[in-house]
């Protein structure tokens, strides 16, 4: 016991002496925020940190020129964390301050927190890779470079192409507005854009014409009309469905529009039920193009499984959690995220600080699923930002802060600790895939993209090139 506390507290120490370094990578991601699949400059400097310790990495994976995977040492265990680096459309926001205050109106920002989410497993893994080597500790650290988690491409398209097989279990966090390492679940998850061709018209003549919008709308009629015919599920875990109507042709009334896009995206509680769904989706988009005399063609951009839980894994998270404790804000900033709060009319209860007692619950949809069908997978939720939802401009601002930069630390922290748990006491690793096998009660791993699928490069490119411009 004496040598895991002195190899945990090396760790710590390495962290707290590097902080700043990777501090500053954190802040870079923060003030360069890039989309998903166009994230060149946060995968670059990731990249080149892990090399510059150490670790072989490869570049480019499932076709996607933002994804990486590093590795360091050799042997079993193989124990993996997950570096995630992509932001939000329209959620540019100046650091640090009480209220909304865009840098560049209408820019991306990191209202996620990916900015401190993929440098904090970095730092975790380079901290874990130092005590490996001196104190000759056999087996492997691996990081994988997610892009694109934000539209739940990355995972998906490497889990297709067997990145993750081989490895005995993964580690992950992510930034929120609590503290919770739970053996939660997630649902499963499809995003499809359905591409609709008609023929214009003037609109003083429609018969003309066949309305490709027309088509689209009535799509999304029957959506509505599906709703009642799939199963309802629990709040925290609820099946729904979304659409929007992301082309619509020509921007005239008096103009029966050629081309409409319907973008659809699905949350089910399994995949089974998502693919059940998602084929009375393609049916809705074939009669809103049989009723209007139109065609339809389908895009498919991705999809993923539910989670598979492990309490057994998310034990080792919670109870060095525990050990660790939560990030610690001075009243400076708790003032300033109750300010935030005020100002966004919400209660203003501050930063949390309480870590929740170990249990299950649901959370929100990520496509770290991807993960948890291949191995034994665990993930905590750490304090980064005041309540008050997620994905906005509060995110942003606290991210890029003082704020986040101690929860990207403590985070590291419990990365790192809880890796050195997992090589030195290999039956942990035993019992959580146990637990794993038994939750996939002899189910294997099948991608739920279609054969042909390619990952959506581009799909970002033109808001990107229209903001860095203003830069």
């Amino acid at each position: 016991m004496m040598k895991m506390k002195e190899l945990k507290n090396e760790m710590l120490s390495w962290i707290d002496h590097h902080q700043e370094e990777f501090s500053d990578i954190a802040k870079y991601i923060w003030e360069n925020p890039e989309l998903g699949l166009e994230e060149y400059e946060a995968s670059d400097i990731l990249v080149k940190t892990l090399e510059k310790y150490g670790f072989q990495v490869k570049r480019g994976l499932s076709g996607m020129p933002t994804s990486f995977i590093a590795e360091y040492g050799n042997g079993k265990p193989i124990i993996a964390y997950n570096a995630e680096y992509d932001c939000l459309p329209g959620l540019s926001q100046e650091c640090m301050t009480d209220n909304k205050k865009a840098i560049i109106k209408g820019a991306p920002g990191h209202g996620c927190g990916h900015n401190i989410l993929g440098t904090s497993q970095v730092l975790a893994a380079v901290a874990l890779r130092f005590v490996l080597e001196e104190k000759n500790i056999p087996g492997t650290i691996k990081v994988f470079g997610s892009p694109a988690e934000e539209l739940c491409v990355g995972k998906p398209f490497m889990a297709k192409d067997g990145c993750y097989k081989n490895v005995d279990c993964f580690l992950d966090w992510h930034p929120w507005s609590y503290n919770k390492a739970h053996y939660d679940t997630c649902g499963a998850y499809f995003s499809v854009k359905y591409h609709f061709k008609g023929k214009n018209c003037h609109g003083n003549s429609p018969w003309q014409g066949r309305s490709a919008l027309d088509a689209a709308i009535l799509m999304g009629t029957s959506i509505e009309f599906l709703r009642e015919h799939y199963e309802p599920a629990a709040a925290d875990r609820a099946n729904t469905i979304n659409y929007t109507f992301s082309e619509t042709g020509p921007e005239f009334p008096s103009v029966v529009p050629d081309k409409a896009t319907l973008w659809c995206i699905g949350r089910f509680n399994t995949s089974k039920q998502l693919e059940d769904i998602l084929d009375r989706v393609d049916k809705c988009a074939q009669g809103g193009a049989l009723a209007t005399d139109t065609s339809v063609e389908r895009e498919f951009i991705t999809a993923s499984h539910e989670k598979i839980p492990n309490k057994i894994l998310s034990r080792v998270l919670y109870d060095n959690f525990v050990e660790l404790g939560a990030p610690a804000f001075t009243e400076e900033e708790q003032s300033m995220a109750r300010s935030m709060q005020k100002a966004d009319e919400v209660e203003e209860t501050g930063l949390d600080t309480d870590i929740m007692e170990f249990g299950t619950s649901g959370t929100v949809l990520c496509d770290t699923s991807e993960f948890s069908w291949n191995a034994p997978y665990a993930t905590f939720w750490m304090t980064a930002a005041p309540e008050g939802g997620w994905h906005n401009w509060k995110v942003t601002s606290s991210v890029g802060s003082s704020i986040g930069m101690k929860s990207m630390i403590q985070a590291a922290k419990l990365l790192a600790v809880s890796g050195i748990d997992l090589f030195l006491q290999p039956d942990i690793i035993v019992k959580a895939q146990k637990e794993w096998c038994e939750r996939m009660n002899g189910r294997t791993y099948r991608s739920l993209l279609p054969e042909g699928t390619k990952p959506p490069l581009g799909i970002n490119a033109e808001t990107m090139d229209k903001y860095k411009s203003k830069k």
